[in-house]
């Protein structure tokens, strides 16, 4: 028989937790505190681009197993487990701001029933499910840690298939309650103690961007010496002891996650006396990579991008999203921008001319529209229908046949024989 649970937070990590929890056949009731967003909700209207969200959604609310309400203190009355799911932005020092957990603790602290479980679903500071328990002001209600590992994208499978799930608590009985949660789901399970659980997110999220911040720099470093990044990468991946993830070469990472959780790890561990001179050296490389895209970008314009038009394919962080946070695409349009280019860009999730973040982007709603008469092609999201386009049809409405391939998506080759200037990342 499933639990009662509560899901305060209906954002990216929140609504796809309460979803999945609901399809696991549990009772859960999502809040948050934006009335729009909760009558959206109910009304079937899923906020975000995520594949699969929109049937778990659906199934779950037509079980009776999902439900959306306003307020905090309508939720978590009957609840068993309360999942907290709220943002934790990155401050202007680089550290991760509490101030909606701590906000949400201290709010349903005394309606919380007695014995029940208070979960950590954000991605929190070391130390954070002290700083939980403080504000519940609560000794008969746990505090667990239990980090989401959800990929925007395939966040749904990631649930429902995950490599490992994991529990921070020094309550065993707190920890093995939370654990049954998901037992109908694979994965190793890993019981720890608070400050590992809140640790393994960081460190997952550090060595990620480390992975990808070390294949950019391979890429410049092919570039220099005449060798192909795509071969370097597969010569490495077949030694199982690197594998071959993450070792993608691209415009540099970005997204909800990693700009974010880099710093504020780095902030972590300065603020315990240690500099992690690494992690810092991957961001670094990271900004570098914005600027190294770019620069290519103005080279095949030839030379200078001032009065020039540069079309642009993709805005969001990553294919199959429609999250534009810290996506590489917008920091490399900005410097453009910065110089005098005029951009006019297609995505396929995003029509949202007034988005502030596109403010001086032209949206144009056909891939074709944005490169008719423009001086250059910068491919930056790798949404696979790009490369299914017809380039005759982009050589002869493109006023140069320039394309800088910041996702290494398209067939050079071919594109070469076509009559374009080709470059991409790492390429020979």
């Amino acid at each position: 028989m499933g639990q009662k649970i509560a899901v305060i937070g209906t954002g990216y990590v929140g609504l796809t937790t309460g979803a999945c929890l609901s399809h696991l056949g549990h009772d859960v009731v999502c809040a948050d505190v934006v009335p729009e967003k909760v009558d959206a909700l109910n009304r079937g209207e899923i906020p975000i681009l995520e594949a699969g969200l929109d049937e778990l959604v659906h199934a779950g609310v037509a079980a009776g197993l999902l439900s959306f309400v306003l307020g905090a203190e309508n939720a978590v009355g009957d609840a068993e487990f309360v999942f907290l799911c709220l943002p934790t932005p990155q401050g202007a020092d680089g550290a991760a701001d509490l101030s909606f957990i701590k906000s949400a603790a201290a709010h349903v602290g005394p309606l919380l029933r007695p014995g029940s479980i208070v979960i950590n679903k954000s991605t929190v500071p070391v130390g954070s499910a002290g700083e939980v328990a403080k504000k519940l002001e609560r000794d008969d209600v746990s505090v667990v840690s239990n980090p989401e590992f959800l990929r925007e994208g395939t966040a749904v499978d990631d649930f429902l298939h995950p490599d490992r799930v994991v529990i921070g608590s020094d309550d065993e009985d707190a920890a093995r309650r939370v654990a049954d949660l998901y037992a109908k789901l694979p994965g190793e399970v890993l019981i720890t103690d608070p400050a590992s659980a809140e640790t393994i997110k960081y460190a997952s999220n550090a060595f990620l961007a480390t992975k990808i911040s070390f294949v950019n720099a391979m890429a410049a470093v092919c570039e220099e010496v005449g060798a192909d990044v795509s071969d370097v990468v597969k010569g490495m991946g077949l030694d199982q002891r690197i594998g071959n993830k993450f070792l993608v070469p691209g415009p540099g990472w970005g997204g909800s996650c990693f700009p974010k959780d880099s710093h504020a790890l780095v902030r972590i561990a300065e603020n315990s006396g240690y500099q992690f001179g690494l992690l810092r050296s991957v961001i670094a490389v990271n900004e570098e990579q914005f600027g190294r895209v770019a620069n290519k970008i103005t080279r095949f314009a030839g030379g200078s991008v001032e009065g020039k038009t540069v079309a642009v394919w993709g805005l969001t962080f990553k294919a199959r999203t429609d999250d534009m946070r810290d996506s590489p695409a917008i920091n490399i349009i900005n410097r453009l921008l910065e110089v005098g280019a005029t951009v006019r860009a297609y995505d396929p999730a995003v029509d949202d001319s007034d988005d502030p973040r596109l403010a001086g982007v032209e949206i144009v709603g056909d891939p074709y529209e944005a490169v008719t008469g423009a001086d250059v092609l910068a491919v930056l999201t790798e949404w696979p229908e790009f490369a299914e386009l017809d380039f005759a049809k982009v050589g002869d409405l493109i006023g140069t046949k320039a394309v800088v391939d910041g996702r290494n998506l398209l067939d050079g080759a071919a594109l070469k024989a076509a009559g374009f200037a080709y470059d991409g990342i790492g390429r020979r």
